[in-house]
């Protein structure tokens, strides 16, 4: 199995800065009361649901934070509502950005977002101008200084429905179908693999290049939306050299 998997250096990149300032928990609990909103508040028939209390958990969440979210996505709490929304647009150099929002206030947080696009060379485009350039995948990373047999690794993926293993300077990068992403994740665990990284993402179809005015620019566009309070996550088609 091969692939170029460069994109994923800013997810990477994301998970640790986001848990750094605090932003994850944030994060986790608006993913809970989506969860709950979308399938229901019992996480044995809840797939989503399930996955969010699994990351509440290892980011040590407390569990009377993780109920009070599962409380709010059922309505029992009588607290506002959120509602989902995905932001297309184009950065510097024409880079496809594609983003995942939770709001509570859909106006307020367009115009937020359309200053962050336009006051760094980019616009917020309409609903579908990007995301044919994306496919929804199974992400998961295994760092080297836990785990560093590929042989080993390859013999255990070669027993799943994993589409793609790619092998980085110092981690190893598996891709799935979205419906497989369960089965090859519970596959690795059973094996005792530490996994860095398990998520469904944006997997941008063709990647491209800027140049280092743009690229710079593009990063402080991609660094804004994410430090914005709505955003949840950050895809795009740029491809960030070493």
């Amino acid at each position: 199995m091969s692939g170029h998997s460069k994109w994923s250096t800013i997810k990477r990149k994301k998970a640790k800065t986001d848990a750094q300032r605090g932003k994850i928990f944030t994060s986790i609990a608006r993913e809970i009361i989506m969860a709950v909103r979308q399938g229901g508040a019992d996480p044995n028939h809840n797939t989503r649901l399930k996955a969010a209390i699994l990351r509440a958990k290892e980011a040590n969440i407390p569990n009377e934070n993780i109920e009070r979210a599962i409380m709010r996505g059922s309505g029992a709490s009588g607290e506002g509502d959120y509602e989902e929304i995905v932001y297309e647009g184009y950065g510097p150099g024409g880079a496809a950005i594609t983003l995942n929002i939770v709001t509570s206030n859909r106006n307020r947080t367009a115009g937020e977002i359309r200053h962050l696009f336009s006051r760094s060379g980019g616009n917020l485009g309409e609903t579908g101008c990007v995301s044919w350039m994306f496919e929804r995948k199974g992400l998961i990373i295994i760092e080297k200084e836990n785990f560093n047999d590929e042989e080993a690794l390859m013999a255990i993926i070669l027993d799943t429905d994993a589409e793609d293993m790619k092998e980085e300077k110092d981690s190893f990068i598996i891709t799935t179908s979205p419906g497989n992403f369960e089965e090859v994740k519970d596959a690795l665990t059973r094996h005792g693999i530490p996994l860095a990284m398990t998520e469904t993402t944006m997997v941008p179809l063709n990647t491209v290049s800027l140049g280092e005015a743009e690229a710079e620019q593009m990063i402080t566009l991609i660094n804004a939306l994410e430090e914005h309070d709505d955003v949840e996550e950050v895809f795009t088609n740029f491809e960030q050299d070493e």
